[in-house]
């Protein structure tokens, strides 16, 4: 437990002898002190003298009439040792509480002090060290692959003769295969055009700063139906177009596509 300062217990030792100094002339005429007053000084002496006015004046009352003067000295005597100033006993406090102070407690006992958790931290050299060491792993796996697998070279260009079907990376076939469905101006501007700025404004439509997915259906379904429009035109130029760029069937025609 915590101790007690040390001018708490000489405020508090002060208030008891004054307030034993002031109940002594209060005791009965035998000049005896009484032994509740004697055992327990924590209990003021207006309110041990009222109690002992209170049972004299009980018991007077079930004896014989003659007793009546005895009551009425005691309670004189109860009135007599009770404070002067209103009533309230020397050393209350506001309002006329008694109350003593049992301990202090530090508020880093009751308080909460824990750190709150923080979620960020620098970039340098948290983030940048990560992706350097990143970085060197990707170009040492490029270079070992390069140094034992051979690239798919094909033959020497013909300027003469156009390779049937002629695709475009397959970055663009998707592109590529908007020209087949629809005019050049609309394929090639408009559709993307249109997609480009949607995207553009999706982070002012949802303001939403949680990263659950729960939380984020607008963006995770904008995103998803942009990916997956774009991801099937590009298998369909990719598989599904041979000689003309006409439709097909990888599995009756065969496999029109190389990387």
């Amino acid at each position: 437990m915590t101790e007690i300062p040390e001018h708490l217990l000489k405020r508090a030792q002060a208030a008891r002898d004054k307030s034993a100094s002031e109940a002594a002339p209060a005791t009965p005429a035998g000049g005896e002190q009484p032994a509740a007053a004697a055992s327990d000084s924590r209990i003021p002496a207006h309110l041990l003298e009222r109690s002992r006015a209170a049972k004299s004046k009980t018991s007077g009352e079930d004896a014989a009439p003659g007793g009546g003067v005895a009551v009425q000295d005691k309670v004189a005597a109860a009135v007599a040792a009770a404070p002067g100033g209103g009533g309230v006993p020397v050393g209350a406090g506001p309002g006329g509480h008694t109350q003593r102070l049992l301990t202090v407690v530090k508020s880093g006992s009751i308080q909460d002090v824990k750190s709150q958790p923080v979620d960020k931290v620098h970039t340098w050299p948290h983030l940048l060290a990560i992706e350097f060491v990143a970085a060197l792993a990707c170009t040492a796996f490029l270079f070992l692959f390069a140094v034992w697998v051979n690239a798919p070279l094909l033959q020497h260009s013909n300027p003469n003769q156009t390779p049937n079907p002629s695709k475009a990376p397959w970055y663009f076939l998707g592109l590529q295969e908007l020209l087949t469905m629809f005019h050049p101006m609309i394929a090639g501007v408009t559709i993307p055009g249109v997609g480009l700025i949607v995207l553009i404004f999706a982070p002012y439509i949802d303001k939403n700063p949680s990263n659950k997915p729960e939380d984020r259906k607008f963006a995770i379904s904008l995103m998803t139906v942009h990916i997956m429009f774009w991801a099937v035109l590009v298998m369909i130029g990719s598989f599904f177009r041979g000689p003309g760029f006409n439709f097909t069937l990888p599995w009756r025609d065969g496999l029109f596509f190389e990387l």
